[in-house]
């Protein structure tokens, strides 16, 4: 992958890391973003230390410029951006404990804006410096399609992003999946589920190796993704 240039949002822990520390190993370039710049150059450096080329930005997916100007460093470390992974997200609240009629407005609306809109603005910024070939990566779960008690705006959100990677699927000439990693071990799980470092390998295969027909506009979960590597 030393000709292939890959962005992760929200890379400076959790999946995010996990994703670019993977994509390091293959030899790709990784161009990351996260609030924490601190946290972010630690994972810079391990892509490094793996053997890939690495880039990163102190930027919130909150903020289109922000997108803008990742997207455009993106371009000018590759010449074009090869693989995006729209992963940055947020939960604020402890999973199972977040009634939906309990949710603030502000957790709702920050919930919504950083989890749906802020993938809306990595994709919308990126696809200008893609070519039809590059695959855009979209992480979620089941909650998305499966609802628990007390997942509140997360939930929501994570439907909501699901439906945005359809909606971009049908529009774009890229490939536009869904990855459904299952319960994963961050923040925003509560540290419940499998270790982030076992699902990086899955994005890397789902942004070289599969089938872009069965990628775009699906939902592709882990059974699927040890099916086809097994």
């Amino acid at each position: 992958m030393n000709d292939t240039t890959v962005v992760v949002t929200g890379a400076s822990s959790g999946i995010g890391a996990a994703i670019a520390r993977a994509f390091g190993r293959n030899g790709a370039t990784v161009v990351a973003c996260a609030r924490d710049h601190d946290a972010l150059q630690t994972v810079l450096d391990d892509v490094e230390d793996a053997g890939g080329a690495a880039e990163g930005l102190r930027a919130d997916v909150r903020d289109e410029f922000d997108m803008e100007r990742l997207m455009e460093i993106a371009a000018r470390a590759g010449g074009s951006i090869d693989v995006l992974v729209a992963n940055a997200g947020v939960n604020h609240g402890t999973p199972g404990e977040m009634p939906m009629a309990d949710e603030s407005y502000a957790a709702f609306d920050d919930t919504l804006r950083t989890n749906v809109r802020g993938v809306f603005a990595a994709v919308k910024e990126a696809l200008p410096h893609m070519t039809d070939d590059a695959r855009i990566l979209i992480p979620s779960g089941s909650i998305a399609r499966e609802a628990k008690p007390g997942m509140g705006a997360y939930a929501v959100s994570k439907a909501a992003a699901e439906a945005l990677a359809r909606q971009f699927a049908a529009d774009c000439a890229q490939p536009v999946g869904v990855l459904d990693p299952g319960l994963v071990a961050t923040d925003l799980s509560g540290g419940h589920g499998r270790d982030p470092d076992d699902v990086g390998d899955m994005f890397v295969w789902a942004a070289t190796e599969a089938d872009p027909a069965d990628l775009d506009g699906t939902i592709v979960d882990l059974k699927a993704w040890k099916k086809a590597t097994r």
